[in-house]
């Protein structure tokens, strides 16, 4: 275990939404943007993801977290903040990692929107074709 009051800074990331986050020993507050997360992320399935990386290590309520996140919309931060979350415990201790790893939490989900290829109506669609 890390000292007390160590302040550990990790980087999560999903689709273009990136969060920086610090984690430290606290009353388990989750400030985002300078707003409380309920404020923040208005849905209940957001908050779930972001808590599940607590709930597989036991550490509801033990840990306050400030992030700042930019980029993507709602959900990819809401993933992002997950994965930040997730580095953050494993790096306060890597007792942690097992748990994390295998509920899949530690691994970046590299899926990104495909760019528009040009000849075409978008990643993969084409204009329509007229053989007559």
């Amino acid at each position: 275990m890390a000292e007390a009051a160590a302040v550990i800074t990790t980087t999560g990331k999903r689709k273009s939404a990136i969060a920086r986050v610090r984690l430290t020993l606290g009353s388990g507050t989750i400030t985002v943007n300078g707003r409380a997360l309920d404020n923040y992320f208005p849905r209940e399935a957001s908050r779930m993801i972001i808590h599940q990386p607590f709930e597989a290590v036991s550490g509801m309520g033990r840990y306050d977290i400030v992030a700042n996140i930019h980029g993507g919309g709602l959900s990819g931060q809401a993933d992002a903040l997950r994965h930040g979350i997730s580095r953050a415990l494993e790096k306060l201790d890597s007792a942690n990692r097992p748990t994390l790893k295998k509920k899949g939490m530690l691994t970046r989900d590299a899926r990104k929107k495909e760019r528009k290829k040009y000849g075409q109506k978008g990643a993969r669609a084409r204009f329509q074709f007229s053989k007559r």
